[in-house]
């Protein structure tokens, strides 16, 4: 495939059973932006609800008539954070139940952060209502970058 021009994933459907419950989960406990809520105006068949974590560029769907997954079946979904303590902590603020961060190490998935704190090495598992799961994940980018931008937001 020829690089002429970018692919960017922007959305994830992900299936639940309560939309309205759901909303609530990753808006109130999670800090999700709410993008679109299109109501009942395709009729009680049809509503779709978009959200976006804080700083990212792919949103996720829920709603009714967008998926035929069944509630709770998608799993794996990663969210990542510059420090997986802070994002672990701002979510069992805001009354996410979320495990004990671990890493892979030669005996597989060990308790507690990655030793060197290396990017992609720490994570943290919790799931919204329906069960579908998702994982903090500790990636560190460019420092310098996220802090002038950082800076320059605080100004």
């Amino acid at each position: 495939m020829s690089r002429d021009m970018d692919w960017t994933l922007e959305l994830v459907v992900v299936p639940v059973s309560d939309v309205d419950r759901a909303k609530a989960f990753y808006v109130d406990q999670c800090g999700f932006e709410l993008l679109v809520d299109s109501g009942d105006s395709g009729g009680s068949a049809f509503r779709v609800v978009q959200l976006v974590p804080p700083g990212s560029a792919c949103a996720i769907a829920i709603g009714t008539g967008i998926s035929t997954m069944p509630p709770g079946s998608l799993h794996g979904l990663h969210l990542c954070v510059r420090d997986i303590v802070q994002g672990r902590d701002q979510l069992l603020a805001g009354g996410v139940e979320v495990g004990e961060p671990f890493h892979f190490g030669a005996a597989g998935q060990t308790p507690g952060l990655h030793p060197a704190r290396e990017s992609y090495g720490s994570f943290a598992a919790f799931q919204d209502p329906d069960g579908n799961t998702w994982l903090l994940q500790e990636v560190k980018r460019d420092w310098k970058l996220i802090e002038v931008k950082l800076d320059e937001v605080a100004a």
